[in-house]
């Protein structure tokens, strides 16, 4: 089969897929597996389930499981009871009330994050959007305003598409809350925030963000689930935080994909009730 050939017949495989998807009853999944075996998320291995990984990479998974610090969602090493709070939490409380994430950023974790981010893999947001619903679940509820952090326009332009975004729309799907994607702007193009250090990134979005003035009346004693893919040291919810209480937001929650480097956290092991 020649090159040209091969490729028609991909994008026609992959367009009876999204149709199949959408089909009644098993015959459609059926269909569906023959033509398309189900493959891991991260390397591409066949696997049994369409939103799985195979146990190589489940296993390089570092899902954040409980206890964790109530406020910033770091890992404990053992309870220490219901709601406590890291010293990290008590010395510097967060403007968010709580910050909830699948995993920590590495292994299998960091890997669907960039493949998300940078390497336009759109599908991937269904299966972490999901496990990102699991993970909010204390907070979700249909009267939350999902609110992703957004891009600056002339970086969507370039990327096509906003990761935090259609992980949102799959979060609000989920747990039945509302999906506002234009409430929150950047108007600043700020830097890239990778390589700067913590009080690098906190003057980097400082003043970058505002309320889409014809949607503000939304926030109004409204509770809000921010969403991005992955935090580090927390300038950019911080400054979205800021923004959404400033024009009326009663409370913020934070839902991330991956929390990167929680071992900067003094409680990432210890507590304080």
């Amino acid at each position: 089969m020649s090159g040209g050939v091969a490729a028609t017949r991909g994008k026609q495989l992959n367009l009876k897929r999204y149709k199949l998807t959408d089909a009644p009853g098993s015959a459609g999944r059926a269909v569906l597996d023959f033509l398309l075996p189900k493959r891991c998320l991260c390397c591409d291995t066949l696997v049994s389930s369409g939103d799985g990984l195979c146990p190589t990479c489940w296993h390089s998974m570092p899902f954040i499981e409980k206890p964790v610090c109530y406020r910033l969602g770091t890992p404990f090493a053992y309870d220490v009871g219901e709601e406590a709070w890291s010293p990290r939490a008590i010395a510097a409380p967060p403007e968010f009330e709580r910050l909830r994430s699948v995993a920590l950023y590495e292994g299998a974790a960091q890997n669907l994050v960039l493949a998300l981010k940078f390497a336009g893999r759109r599908e991937l947001a269904g299966p972490m959007g999901r496990w990102m619903t699991g993970a909010g679940r204390e907070f979700l509820s249909k009267d939350s305003l999902i609110v992703p952090v957004p891009l600056h326009w002339l970086r969507l332009l370039s990327r096509r598409f906003n990761q935090s975004a259609v992980l949102a729309q799959v979060i609000a799907r989920e747990c039945g809350g509302v999906y506002e994607p234009e409430l929150l702007k950047r108007r600043k193009r700020t830097r890239q925030q990778v390589g700067l250090s913590a009080r690098e990134r906190q003057k980097n979005v400082r003043s970058a963000f505002s309320v889409d003035k014809n949607r503000a009346e939304l926030l109004n004693g409204r509770h809000i689930v921010l969403i991005d893919d992955v935090m580090t040291t927390g300038s950019t919810v911080t400054a979205c935080t800021k923004t959404l209480k400033a024009a009326g937001a009663a409370s913020v929650d934070v839902l991330t994909f991956a929390l990167a480097d929680p071992s900067h956290d003094s409680g990432a092991n210890t507590a304080m009730p």
